[in-house]
Order: C-alpha cells, then sequence, then structure tokens
C-alpha cells in the first residue's frame, strides 16, 4: 500500500522513496510513499521525475488502482528494479497553478453555494482553467458578473485554507459537507479529508491546495453557457 504525502502536505515538491512494485503489463512503477497526485475528484494527476542515481526519468501519468498508485515512465527509460531508492520531484509549476486552480473553484463554489443556494452538478480543471456546472435556473451576464466580482472579493480577504481528516462519522455530522448534487465518497472510507475556506467554504475533499485564497490570483469568468434546464456551466480562469 502506497503511503501517501500530498494529503497532509499540498507543498511538499521533492520526496525519498523506493520502488516497491513493477506494473506487469505498463511502463509504469508504484512506490512505497509518493508526493504525486493521482488525478480525481476533477483535477488531473502530477507530472515530472523520478530521480535514479541522478538520472531523471520523466513521470508522465499517476494513476490509482487499488492499493497502489502507479507512476508510468517514459517509454524509453530503463525500469528501476524492485527495492531501488529514488527521489520523486514533481513538475511544481504545473502542481502549483493546479493548487491555484483548484482552490479558486471552492471559492466559486463556495460563493454560488452561500449567496445563491445552488448546488454543484458537475466540474473539471485543467491548469490556471476550469469549469463547474450548477444547479440554476437561469444565468444572466449582470449574475455572472456578480458572481466574478464576489470571488475576488473572497481572493483579496486572504483567507486561510485548512484540511483536516477526521473520522467518517464526526465528518458527516458537518452540515452541507458534500456540496456534489450526488455523494461520491465510497461507504467504505473510514476518514474524511475535509478542505476548509475559513469563513467562506468547508467540503469533503481529496485534492491539493494553496493555504491562503490571495495565493490563487485574480478570478475571471471566461464563459457560461446552459447545459439543461436547470444546468449552468460557468468557466473560470486565474490569472
Amino acid at each position: 500500500m502506497t503511503e501517501i504525502l500530498y494529503p497532509t502536505d499540498s507543498y511538499l515538491r521533492e520526496f525519498p522513496a523506493q520502488i516497491a512494485a513493477i506494473h506487469p503489463d505498463q511502463p509504469a512503477v508504484a512506490l512505497d510513499r509518493t508526493a504525486f497526485y493521482p488525478g480525481g475528484g476533477g483535477q488531473p494527476h502530477d507530472t515530472g521525475w523520478l530521480l535514479v542515481d541522478e538520472v531523471e526519468i520523466p513521470v508522465l501519468k499517476v494513476q490509482r488502482e487499488g492499493a497502489q498508485i502507479w507512476h508510468w515512465l517514459a517509454a524509453e527509460a530503463a525500469l528501476p528494479a524492485a527495492g531501488t531508492a529514488v527521489v520523486g520531484r514533481l513538475d511544481w509549476e504545473r502542481r502549483y497553478a493546479l493548487m491555484r486552480t483548484h482552490t479558486a473553484m471552492h471559492i466559486l463554489c463556495g460563493v454560488v453555494w452561500r449567496d445563491y443556494g445552488a448546488s454543484v452538478t458537475g466540474g473539471n480543471m485543467e491548469p490556471l482553467a476550469g469549469r463547474m456546472d450548477f444547479e440554476f435556473a437561469s444565468l444572466r451576464a449582470e449574475l455572472v458578473g456578480e458572481i466574478e466580482a464576489r470571488c475576488n472579493a473572497e481572493v483579496a480577504a486572504a483567507r486561510a485554507v485548512r484540511v483536516q481528516i477526521l473520522p467518517r462519522e464526526q465528518a458527516f455530522q458537518i452540515p452541507d459537507l458534500i456540496r456534489t448534487k450526488i455523494n461520491l465518497l465510497p461507504a467504505g472510507i473510514s476518514e474524511v479529508r475535509t478542505v476548509e475556506i475559513v469563513g467562506l467554504d468547508l467540503q469533503a475533499d481529496g485534492g491539493t491546495h494553496v493555504a491562503n485564497t490571495a495565493e490563487v490570483g485574480a478570478m475571471r469568468v471566461s464563459d457560461y453557457k446552459s447545459k439543461g434546464a436547470i444546468n449552468k456551466r460557468i468557466y473560470i480562469c486565474v490569472q
């Protein structure tokens, strides 16, 4: 089972590890511990490198399979043997852009929930851009402009972003913890990771975030459209 490091330290850029297993069918390895995010919840996987004897091997994809997190390596690279000591190094520019974007998405979600009472029906992101779907009956340019301004006010407020890992029973006593229309948390999960933008938003979430909303930078609503009678999509970018 891979020890995952990113839930408690999103700012960890480099870490020592050992090769725990070699994938039977793919040019991929599992590590005994990792700071690479494997993707999920709309956030893409990390990329970066494994350093073996000072040689950098590109990590092209990271994906969870059961209890293991697999790191797909460049096809031309020689796979290190099980037990080999390595250093994992994240592509920090990409990771930090995703952290800023993910926190921006929570700001958007928090503002829309707090001020308009609309639930999230879906979302996705890439570095510095993302989209979220909400249960709005109608969405006009004036309302979109108002939402953008309120989001940027939350960025300027420099709110702390706090992460906690709670027992499932304790976590589900928090009102409105699940903001998506459907609860996507599997029943077998005994602990729930929560991300709180202090004074604005508190949600169950497994992704990586910045420590303060001021790090997000200016948010801009780049587009919006109707995806159904009560399903409206808002696109944002982070500058």
